[in-house]
């Protein structure tokens, strides 16, 4: 353990609780941001289930490495923003994307991410948010089975209706020799 205050270790305390129970985190630096800006982008991060906090580099540090995080520490510089993605892992750097993508310098740069425990550099958050959303990617899956089981549903059908006339056959073939 860090030899810090305790109020310090609070604050590394809900660091590590909003870290592990996040599906995702996105790192930023949101250098020239105003007030009004930061409260318009927490209310919108709310909004899709994504927690926007504060933090010093230095309790981050901790936090990442008390929970065995590794290779952030190069990302751990200048102001630091962390968003929580509680709800999946793609939301919390889309809706940054989408918040700012009217921006042609945006205020507010990615710097890092964390997916599953491990560290993603800025691509690999822009990555991320490039993913098509859980409704999109499960109807995507659907889509995918939905095909195949239309193919199998034709073929039971065909056998159904070939095994019908062979009978219808046979019986027209049994009666005949009856006759």
């Amino acid at each position: 353990m860090h030899n810090i205050r305790p109020e310090k270790q609070q604050a590394v305390a809900a660091l590590k609780e909003a870290m592990s129970k996040a599906k995702s985190v996105v790192l930023a630096d949101n250098k020239g941001l105003t007030v009004a800006q930061v409260t318009k982008l927490r209310r919108e991060l709310r909004a899709a289930g994504v927690e926007l906090k504060v933090a010093k580099n230095t309790l981050i540090r901790i936090a990442a490495q008390e929970l065995g995080i590794e290779g952030l520490d190069q990302y751990l510089h200048g102001t630091t923003t962390l968003a929580f993605s509680y709800e999946d892992e793609a939301s919390g750097a889309k809706k940054i994307r989408e918040f700012f993508a009217k921006d042609r310098d945006p205020k507010f740069v990615m710097k890092a991410g964390i997916l599953e425990g491990k560290v993603l550099d800025a691509n690999g958050v822009k990555e991320l948010a490039d993913l098509p959303s859980r409704e999109v990617l499960l109807a995507q899956v659907l889509g995918g089975i939905q095909a195949p089981l239309q193919g199998v549903a034709g073929a039971i059908n065909g056998l159904l209706a070939s095994f019908a006339y062979a009978l219808d056959a046979r019986i027209r073939q049994l009666e005949g020799a009856e006759a």
